[in-house]
Formats: structure tokens, sequence, C-alpha cells
């Protein structure tokens, strides 16, 4: 059983070229990544997923934490850069994506957008900001201002971009990237890839937004790692295994890189299909698959701010 919080129509793509070459047959189940942490924790005595496949790597440090994740075979870890990986071996960096401003030219020129994360909570920008307090993919950006400047600093700033959205907090990233795309919001935080599949599904006479970065090594630009795992409580761990070992094999990686998900794959040698910015130049604020650690973090200021 797998239990994937990613993009269903990438999941099912990777299932399907698994079950041809392997023969091993495999059922999935799809929610949010958070949804599906608490689930695992809950159903221990009884437990029914071998394999957890996030967008993030937070839920895997939370269950990782618990000891609940089996460790994954030296071969597969080997595949990828060790930085993307579980710093104890216990799960495996599959893909990646990165924060970027979202924003509509004829609502705000991109001289006048924030260089800094900071500087979303300038009061000049109130009213014309966008972001999904809920999402996932907002909480490595929180941890990143709160490692950099302290938790009360990233509190006050939470305060202030709370402020700065009033109604333009929305439920997740295809909102902000839709609302910002036809005039209804100058500006939003989202992961770049939301923009590309935005434009794969609307084409290209119908984007009217366009995506930046902040300034490079801002603790706004994060680099989001999606991960997988086989639970401990597997009973069938030598298949879960070659599942992981799936995802990162060339085959694998060639699939998420011509996906409808637009992620980076982290294998050598393998880039997007899409004209992404190549994932070498990125110039990501220096921060840890531990430093982000199991989002509980992020999930306490959120909370002390009013965003949860």
């Amino acid at each position: 059983m797998l239990y994937s919080g990613q993009h269903e129509e990438t999941t099912e793509d990777l299932v399907a070229a698994f079950e041809k070459a392997t023969g091993i047959g495999v059922t999935v189940r799809y929610n949010d990544e958070d949804v599906f942490t608490d689930e695992i924790l809950s159903e221990a005595p009884h437990p029914r997923a071998d394999v957890f496949y996030t967008e993030n790597s937070p839920p895997l440090e939370y269950l990782q934490d618990r000891h609940m994740l089996a460790p994954v075979p030296a071969s597969a870890l080997a595949r990828v850069p060790e930085r993307y990986d579980s710093p104890t071996g216990d799960w495996l960096g599959v893909s990646a994506r990165v924060s970027v401003l979202i924003y509509n030219p004829s609502l705000i020129a991109a001289t006048q957008l924030p260089r800094t994360v900071l500087q979303l909570a300038s009061r000049k920008y109130r009213g014309k900001l966008a972001f999904a307090a809920g999402e996932t993919d907002f909480q490595p950006i929180v941890t990143a201002v709160a490692r950099r400047y302290g938790d009360a600093k990233a509190l006050s700033w939470l305060r202030g971009i709370k402020a700065n959205a009033g109604t333009h907090i929305y439920a997740d990233n295809e909102t902000i990237s839709a609302q910002v795309n036809r005039g209804a919001v100058a500006f939003g935080v989202v992961n770049q890839y939301y923009w590309y599949r935005m434009g794969a599904e609307l084409g290209r006479s119908h984007i009217h937004s366009r995506i930046t970065y902040f300034a490079p090594y801002d603790p706004g630009y994060v680099v989001d790692v999606s991960g997988a795992a086989v639970l401990k409580s597997s009973k069938h761990q030598a298949a879960a295994k070659k599942f992981l070992a799936f995802l990162v094999s060339r085959q694998g990686q060639e699939i998420i890189a011509h996906s409808h998900s637009y992620e980076y794959p982290l294998l050598a040698g393998v880039s997007p299909g899409a004209p992404e910015t190549p994932f070498g130049q990125l110039k990501p604020y220096p921060i840890t698959v531990a430093e982000l650690g199991d989002g509980s973090l992020a999930i306490s200021l959120l909370q002390k701010a009013g965003l949860l």
C-alpha cells in the first residue's frame, strides 16, 4: 500500500511503470501529507501503509523522529545528493521545488516587488499580497525565517503578512496562482511548479502572470524536497524498498522530469522537460532538511499568529 501526498498523475505514471518493470502490484491512496501523517500514527497498532510518498520533508522527519521508518538501502540513497536525503538514512529525497513570487505585471511591476521575505510584511503591500498559510509548502519558509531571525521576529513577520494579505489568505497555492493570474491580487508566494502547471492547463495565451525569485540566499528562497520512506511496520519490506529505488532510478526520474508536476528531478543528468531555471543555477537559502525539521516550529508560529 502506497500513501501518496504527491500529485496523482505523476504518482500514477510512476506506479504504472514500476508495476510493468517488476510485476509487483501497488495499491495507492491519495490525501494531503499531513492527513496521512496522522493516519500512520493512528494506524500504528494495525498498520496499512508500506510506503509514504510526500511533497515535503517535514512529515518524513516527524515520523523518523518517532522511529517509524525503515532504513533506506545505501544504493538508493547514493543516487541523489546527500543533502536531499534523510540525515539518518531513513527516507529518500525524490524531487524538489523552489519558492517563488508569482505576480501580475498589470498590477505590480517587477521592480516594485519585495526582494526579501521580511519585506512581505511592509505596509506598502497592504491588500496586494496573497499566501496560503495552511499549505505545507509554506511551512519551510516560516521555518527558514525563524531559523534566520528568531521566533519573535518570525511571529511579528507573520502578523504583518496576515494584515497585508487580508482576504487574500487562500486555502492552497493553486488558488493563489489563479487569483494572481486573473488580476484579483497583485502577487503571492508559491512554489514554481504551480505556475508552470497552470500554463500547461490554460495555455500560454491565457497566462497573464510571471514568476521571479527573492534575492539570492534570502530565507524566502527555499528549496522544498519531496521524499519517500518505507514504514518500519510494512510487511512487504523488499517490494517497498524496490519501489523507493525505482523512484530515483533513471526511468523514475525521467518520468518525474516530464510529468505534469513540473518538479526538479534529483538524479544527476536528468533535467525538467519545461524551460525552467536549471536546478544548479538556483541560489536558495542554505538550510538543510534537518534544520527544516518536522514542521512543528512553523505550525506553532502560524498558530500563535492566528493563521491556523
